[in-house]
């Protein structure tokens, strides 16, 4: 089961208190204080992890408690200092606050670490207290109280490529072609309805990841089918792949690109700039190749990088493939290069 989004409640540990207390040893009868200090909370942390793809096991636990700290004893001895609760989460995480939505972090890259909820500090012992006028403290701090919030949890794939399309349009057929995911593939018209993510190996030494969006249909940005739930995963890619079917049946394939430019813009304006090719599916099931033509024609009157493909008899999937890899390899050191 896919899930990308999630609230849960997250409680840091308490600080222990510190003792008040004083040597008690033969020999020595004026012993001073010599209270301990209390240990720390614990704290909840998050780290992003590679091998999640999903929030699902946050689905299932959505609460997270670190435990208190120790309280200090005799002796100046330190209390047990609380061991941290440490949370993974899928790449691409975007942690916000249950109540103001304030974004407090946005895990984007490997082992990288967000504490959401700090655990209380540890109270003082006496023996921090005596002084040359105050040689016999009796004071000592108690432990102060750990963070504790909800949390939501939102969800945006990282991929360097995205497929949009309409539905049945040959995305989970295409990642399937290329790439090692096994999304859902049938011979009836059907829409996926979880992303799904594929590793694509351009040769021995270069591969990129690749993104099937699902639930793309006109006026899906003012919430329509499955509305917006899945077109924030679009966000981070930096290279979208627009599949249009040309098979004899389709629909007129011009109209509906210029259909699925108007929904991405309509819902990121940005997404108008974002670097792009049109994919021909189906090409096996061309026909006299009509439509073939007219998005062929229309894509070299706009200047646009146009590839006709088949993923069942995976016509022309190499060259695409190979378009690809140069492609997203040339923006990813342009990325480095702005950074």
């Amino acid at each position: 089961m896919f899930v990308d989004e999630v609230k849960v409640f997250v409680k840091a540990g308490c600080g222990g208190n510190g003792v008040c207390s004083f040597r008690r040893e033969k020999f020595v009868p004026r012993g001073g204080p010599d209270g301990g200090d209390g240990g720390n909370g614990g704290n909840v942390i998050m780290v992003a992890s590679r091998r999640l793809t999903t929030l699902l096991d946050l689905r299932y636990q959505q609460q997270y408690e670190a435990g208190n700290g120790g309280n200090g004893g005799g002796s100046r001895s330190h209390g047990k200092t609380a061991p941290d609760v440490v949370i993974p989460v899928p790449l691409g995480t975007i942690i916000k606050d249950g109540q103001t939505a304030e974004i407090l972090a946005d895990l984007t890259a490997e082992g990288q670490r967000h504490v959401v909820a700090r655990g209380g500090r540890g109270g003082r012992g006496n023996s921090h207290f005596a002084t040359s006028t105050v040689q016999v403290p009796t004071r000592a701090d108690p432990g102060t109280p750990g963070e504790e919030r909800w949390l939501h949890l939102e969800l945006k794939l990282l991929a360097d490529v995205g497929l949009v399309g309409f539905p049945n349009v040959g995305k989970s057929t295409l990642i399937a072609a290329i790439s090692a995911a096994r999304p859902k593939i049938a011979n009836y018209p059907f829409t996926t309805l979880v992303p799904n993510l594929g590793v694509v190996a351009v040769d021995d030494e270069q591969s990129f990841v690749i993104a099937d969006i699902p639930g793309l249909i006109e006026g899906a940005h003012e919430g329509k089918g499955l509305g917006t739930q899945f077109l924030r995963h679009i966000e981070r890619t930096t290279f979208l792949l627009h599949l249009v079917d040309i098979s004899e049946w389709a629909d007129d394939p011009v109209e509906s690109f210029e259909t699925l430019r108007r929904e991405l813009t309509a819902y990121d304006p940005s997404l108008k700039t974002r670097p792009f090719a049109i994919v021909g599916t189906k090409l096996d099931l061309k026909g006299k190749g009509t439509r073939l033509d007219e998005l062929k024609a229309f894509c070299k009157k706009r200047r646009f990088k146009f590839f006709a493909v088949s993923s069942a008899t995976r016509e022309s999937l190499d060259q695409l493939v190979q378009y690809i890899g140069r492609r997203v390899a040339t923006l990813r050191a342009e990325c480095e290069t702005v950074s």
